[in-house]
This record gives C-alpha cells, sequence and structure tokens, in this order.
C-alpha cells in the first residue's frame, strides 16, 4: 500500500493521527529497518520533548495496527519497517548488521508451502538469510596460512 502522507497512513490503519505518531511514521520511512532507539533519535530531532515511551508506544500501535512490521533477528535489537503484507524476507550482515530487504525466493509463495504443515493454515512466512554485506567480505582479511 503506498500512501503519500503519515497522517493519510496512519488514518489508513485506524490509528489517531498525532505529532508523535507522524514523526515515528516518518523517520521509519526514512530509515527502513531501524531499531526503537534508532527511531527515537531521529524524532527527538524533529520533536525534542518527545519521550522515548512515546516512541515506543507509537511502534508498537503501528506493529499491532498492520502498519509496521517487528522484524526480529536473534541476537539483535528488534527493528521495524513499513514494508508490510507482501511476505518479503531480510538479509542480515552478521558482521555489521545490515539489513536489507529480499523478496520470497521464486514461483508463487514457496515460503509459504512447508514439507509438512502439521494441520496449520500458514498465512505468512519470516525468514532470514544470514551472512556477510559486500563491504564486510570486502574488508575481510584472508585467514593466515
Amino acid at each position: 500500500m503506498t500512501i503519500a502522507t503519515a497522517p493519510e497512513a496512519i488514518r489508513a490503519f485506524g490509528l489517531r493521527v498525532t505529532e508523535s505518531r507522524s514523526a515515528v511514521y516518518d523517520a521509519l520511512h526514512a530509515s527502513p529497518h531501524a531499531s526503537a532507539d534508532e527511531v527515537y533519535a531521529a524524532v527527538v530531532q524533529r520533536m525534542p520533548q518527545t519521550s522515548r515511551q512515546s516512541v515506543y508506544n507509537a511502534l508498537n500501535d503501528f506493529a499491532d495496527a498492520g502498519l509496521a512490521r517487528r522484524i526480529e533477528p536473534a541476537g539483535r535489537s528488534m527493528l521495524f519497517e513499513l514494508r508490510v503484507g507482501d511476505n518479503h524476507h531480510h538479509l542480515v550482515c552478521t558482521e555489521c548488521g545490515r539489513v536489507e530487504d529480499v523478496d520470497c525466493a521464486v514461483g508463487h509463495t514457496p515460503c509459504l508451502h512447508p514439507s509438512d504443515d502439521h494441520g496449520f493454515e500458514v498465512a505468512s512466512a519470516e525468514v532470514t538469510y544470514w551472512g556477510r554485506c559486500a563491504a564486510c567480505a570486502a574488508s575481510a582479511t584472508p585467514a593466515a596460512s
């Protein structure tokens, strides 16, 4: 869903528009895969009086309403993004923490068809690919022989 402005997006998901929520939306729009602390740092530049709790509340409200998605890479801070509803996955660099979106592998939502669904009606899948990004791989020193 492409929405032009923060107020339009927030209203479209049934939430009340506030200055704080608009600032959180704009921060996520500018920085996909941001942690709550990164969003707070961006919001406080725009609204110095904003509390960390207000940002956390907005992020949770967005995720609960389906406006944002929580990403929880193992061993890392929870991240948030506005790209929702398309069953995409993530690449995570094990060295620098960079996160990139990657569309579902091939075909029509192959990740939604496990080898044994144990009777579940699968609605979505979360796949995280781990490795080194190109920059970290290029800067890696060769192992001593």
